[in-house]
Formats: structure tokens, sequence, C-alpha cells
């Protein structure tokens, strides 16, 4: 696998990179122990002007401030009090856009995605929907910050291609308090994948 280098985060469209995203590999390592996943669904957050983002308006807080760290970088955040969820920051210092990964496809150590989240089969509840893809692949808020470009979590691709039409786009899940902005077409799924949350289509 070739290891995604800090210019494919570093770029102002936000949204073309989350279309880029599906068929690429999501990696983590801790203590010896390698996950993977290919990644089939993922939500662009457009920075300040896009009402669904955590920094809507240039809000900045303790919680949401790894949005405005270098392309790259890991934004990890707590939802419901129990679920870990994985964003990619991308654009320049101080422009708050990121991706939420909110799928990925089981690839490599399966059975350690089982013992993280007390699963007895590698069915599709595996790392389908964001807070069951973090559990499984390790991710918790503490890692939030990491270098994507580091040894730790990283994206990768493997040569894997999609064919043209099984990226499909769809408004983003659960952001339905952000007005127009909510049926922003932002959601990039492959078409059919059983790992996908939500409507598959």
């Amino acid at each position: 696998m070739q290891k995604l280098g800090l210019e494919f985060y570093n770029r102002s469209n936000v949204v073309q990179i989350a279309k880029e995203l599906p068929g690429k590999v999501l990696v983590t390592n801790f203590d010896g122990r390698l996950t993977s996943g290919r990644i089939v669904e993922v939500e662009a957050y457009n920075g300040v002007v896009d009402m669904a983002s955590h920094a809507r308006r240039g809000t900045r807080t303790a919680r949401n401030e790894m949005m405005y760290a270098r392309a790259g970088t890991a934004y990890v955040y707590i939802c419901y009090g129990i679920h870990h969820l994985f964003n990619i920051v991308t654009n320049k210092v101080n422009i708050p856009h990121a991706i939420l990964v909110r799928a990925v496809e089981p690839l490599e150590g399966i059975d350690v995605m089982l013992r993280r989240t007390g699963k007895k089969k590698p069915d599709s509840t595996l790392t389908s929907g964001p807070g069951n893809a973090g559990k499984a692949l390790g991710i918790f808020n503490y890692h939030s910050g990491i270098d994507l470009t580091g040894d730790t979590i990283y994206l990768a691709e493997d040569g894997f291609k999609l064919g043209k039409g099984d990226v499909i786009a769809t408004a983003r899940i659960g952001v339905e308090s952000a007005g127009d902005d909510a049926k922003l077409p932002y959601r990039f799924i492959v078409k059919g994948n059983p790992y996908v949350s939500g409507r598959k289509f």
C-alpha cells in the first residue's frame, strides 16, 4: 500500500477530497495490532459557512480546536457520550474543513476488531456507522491531533479502483437542524456496499 501524503489533504475543496476517499484504506497500528478497512462512506463538512459543521460561523471551542489544525490531522470527537468519531482535517491551518469517515469495509485484523467490539462474527454491523467503525479500528478521542502521515493512523491506496458510477452523492445523515445545508450532497457512499450506514441506494 502507498500511504497518502500531505498533498492529498492540503487542498481547498473539502467536498472533492471527500469524493476521492471511498476506496481508500484507513489503517490503524496500535501496539503492534494492525487493523484496516476500505472506506465506503464519508461526509464532508465545509467549515464556517456550513451550518452542519462544528465550526459553523467560526465557532472555536476546546472540542473542535483540532479542526483548525494543519491538513492531514485527525479530529476525533465523542458523540452521545459513547461513540468516538474519526474525522480527517483538510485545507490550511485555521480553515476548519473536515471529513467524517462513516463506514469502512474490514480488510485486516478482523479478529482484533471483533475483540474490540465484543461481536461474535464479522457481519456488516462491525464497521457500519462512524461509531462502530471507530471502535473496531481502535480509535478514541485521545487520538485527536495525530498526524495522518505518520505510522499510527493513516490512509493509503492499494491499487483498488471503483468503477464509474460506483460512488454516489447524497445528503448527510443526522444534520436536519442545519437548515438548507442539511440538503447538500456532501455524503459519498459506495453504491450497494453492505457496510454503508443508513440508506444505501
